[in-house]
């Protein structure tokens, strides 16, 4: 697919940001579509928008896929949707502290790392970044950027599945999502748009 007129960063570099056009799923970003050792590609963006079919996608690539909705669903054996929210927010904790830890056992071993999650803020992505980078790796941000309509639309479909990655999301908590989730500008992120 063409670029969408934007600045494409150098390799390694993370000043500019890159936006595509709507890739099919499956498709991955040419430079991705290898393993290259030491890079850690952050997912980010909002239910709905592509990020594990994307992940999964580099997976099958062979990168290590981290996602805090199977670890919930091998835990519970449940939609993590359909759980008591505190419940839920008490497991999502603990699932993230698990992948923290096997992140930074993968980075050791310099292991083509996917994390599918949503990063819907600044403070995690720069977390994440600067751990990523004190550990002598790279980071790619891949912000599948959909609006409001294509994620309802999408949502209402993966709501007829069930599974890990079929987590059920109301109209009402994705509207608060929506309006809660920082967008990534000016942090190396490279935008997919989705529709």
């Amino acid at each position: 697919m063409p670029a969408v007129p934007g600045t494409m960063p150098a390799p390694g570099s993370h000043s500019g940001s890159c936006t595509v056009a709507l890739m099919g799923d499956g498709e991955l970003l040419p430079d991705l579509a290898g393993t290259e050792l030491g890079l850690v590609v952050m997912m980010c963006g909002l239910p709905g928008s592509g990020k594990s079919t994307y992940a999964k996608a580099l997976e099958r690539h062979g990168y290590t896929r981290l996602s805090i909705d199977e670890t919930v669903w091998e835990w519970t054996g449940r939609d993590g949707g359909k759980l008591d929210p505190a419940e839920y927010e008490r497991l999502r904790s603990a699932a993230e502290r698990q992948l923290w830890d096997e992140l930074i056992r993968l980075m050791t071993t310099r292991a083509p790392v996917v994390i599918d999650y949503s990063f819907w803020n600044r403070a995690t992505r720069a977390r994440y970044k600067a751990a990523i980078e004190s550990h002598g790796c790279r980071w790619e941000l891949i912000w599948l950027k959909a609006d409001l309509d294509t994620l309802r639309r999408r949502l209402a479909l993966r709501g007829r599945q069930s599974g890990a990655n079929s987590v059920t999301v109301s109209d009402e908590l994705l509207e608060r999502y929506f309006t809660d989730f920082q967008e990534p500008v000016g942090e190396g992120e490279r935008v997919i748009l989705q529709t």
